[in-house]
């Protein structure tokens, strides 16, 4: 059984199981998305900044966060696993791309919490 070092879960199965639970949250905040800004045609910056004064927005929008962060790591992963054989720059990629993955999460973290 070959096992990758850079691999997020232990198996394929869990890998998949996270890619497709971090869809379905990406998948309902860019429904209410678009259901918020249908319902607020003349959006101001008074009303987008009430809607992030609430918890329940900046906890859903973490979570958004972090969902595009562990789809973008599965699906990074997959794509260098198949595509670059030579362990070495392999690795390399990989490490770059998490790296800036992890740059973005805190920044995002640091915007939406105000840290």
């Amino acid at each position: 059984m070959v096992k990758s070092i850079t691999s997020l879960g232990r198996t394929g199965a869990y890998d998949w199981l996270m890619q497709r639970a971090s869809a379905l949250v990406l998948a309902l905040y860019t429904l209410f998305w678009v259901g918020y800004f249908l319902a607020t045609p003349d959006l101001d910056y008074q009303q987008w900044a009430a809607l992030f004064e609430q918890t329940w927005m900046r906890v859903f929008t973490l979570l958004a966060l972090i969902s595009l962060g562990l789809h973008a790591w599965v699906g990074l992963w997959t794509i260098t696993t198949d595509y670059i054989k030579a362990a070495a720059p392999r690795f390399v990629i990989q490490a770059l791309c998490g790296l800036i993955m992890f740059v973005y999460l805190v920044w995002g973290v640091e915007i939406l919490w105000g840290l």
